[in-house]
């Protein structure tokens, strides 16, 4: 018989624990798993964030695949937090994309919530997200913009609209089409500036593209409502903890 505890070495925020408890009881449903740090609170180096009790053999077989759930979750929340951190100023939210680990895009999200942020789409089924991809091949902006219209028609949809645009040129033509959304890719801050200037209130705008911790809260400040960040998900550097087992007396 044994007990482990898990170390956090890194300041973060915690999240995914209840998914690592799930692994230990697939592997030993006798195993007894003690959460100590709720998901979503901040954590600091020598923390103890859960405890797991019972045969060692279980453990160490769920050991692995545990910590790699809960050490991924918890560096997407900690990234996360650190930009949400950066804008709590302002009225824009972090939000995350679909640029996420195939088979692990639920759980991917719930750590971005877990760490302030808010989910954007899941998939291709809760929103119409026109990109450049789309406006090619439909020819226009207000040519993918009517094909939306015509689907919400024929399948009584109320599905949101949201339009990708590089350039003041294209949000005058999105604004045209009376979307729910504008998404400014890639604008600098003063053209950014200017777009916010021009949609003045009239639809929701994201802004996307190149976002770091370092331009973020400028970002914000252009005065945004959205801020999307494939990094949260796509490069995230998992947070450092450790599983310590010791035979239980």
């Amino acid at each position: 018989m044994g007990k482990g505890k898990f170390l956090v070495k890194a300041n973060g925020v915690i999240a995914g624990s209840n998914i690592a408890k799930k692994v230990f009881e697939m592997v030993d449903e006798k195993l007894e798993f003690k959460v100590l740090i709720p998901d979503g609170e901040k954590v600091k180096v020598r923390d103890i964030a859960a405890e797991v009790e019972g045969k060692a053999s279980s453990i160490l077989t769920a050991e692995r695949t545990a910590l790699n759930f809960l050490q991924r979750m918890s560096g997407i929340a900690t990234l996360t937090n650190s930009f949400v951190e950066k804008i709590t100023h302002t009225r824009a939210k972090i939000l995350d994309t679909r640029k996420t680990v195939p088979g692990l895009r639920l759980l991917d999200k719930e750590a971005v919530r877990l760490g302030g942020g808010t989910n954007h789409r899941i998939g291709l089924f809760d929103m119409f997200l026109i990109k450049d991809n789309h406006i090619e091949i439909a020819g226009s902006i207000t040519n993918a913009v009517n094909t939306c219209r015509n689907f919400q028609q024929k399948n009584n949809s109320s599905l949101k609209i949201e339009v990708e645009t590089k350039n003041l040129e294209e949000v005058k033509e999105a604004l045209t089409c009376d979307v729910d959304i504008i998404m400014l890719d890639n604008f600098t801050i003063n053209l950014m500036k200017k777009a916010v200037e021009l949609i003045n209130g009239k639809c929701l705008v994201e802004a996307s593209g190149n976002i770091s911790l370092d331009n973020v809260k400028a970002v914000a400040e252009t005065g945004v409502d959205f801020i999307s960040v494939g990094a949260l998900t796509h490069s995230v550097k998992a947070l450092d903890i450790s599983l310590e087992v010791k035979l239980r007396k």
